[in-house]
């Protein structure tokens, strides 16, 4: 098993992300990794594995084919605002979310 996650690596990573775990949040958070680990080993159990080319995409036998672009009538601006409780000219007023 690969010992590289710490106990002592959770709890720096969580100082970095200023989460502030207690100690049985940092025992949990080192438990569920072990387990990460693991199933992840579990790869190298796989015949051949090294021998297998890496994927550049999931759908490497995809074939893209984009549409042509054609125009088409857009709705009115009018008639998209009569759906918004409250709006300015031709802008949506919306609740302020950052401080």
């Amino acid at each position: 098993m690969n010992k590289e996650f710490t106990e002592e690596k959770v709890e720096k990573l969580a100082d970095l992300l200023m989460i502030g775990l207690t100690d049985e949040e940092k025992k949990m958070v080192f438990d569920e990794f072990e387990v990460i680990d693991q199933n992840i080993n579990k790869i190298n159990d796989i015949p051949n594995i090294e021998q297998v080319e890496p994927m550049t995409h999931a759908l490497d036998d995809f074939i893209y084919e984009l549409r042509e672009d054609v125009v088409e009538e857009s709705v009115p601006i009018n008639e998209l605002l009569q759906n918004c409780d409250n709006h300015t000219d031709n802008e949506v007023i919306v609740p302020k979310v950052v401080e």
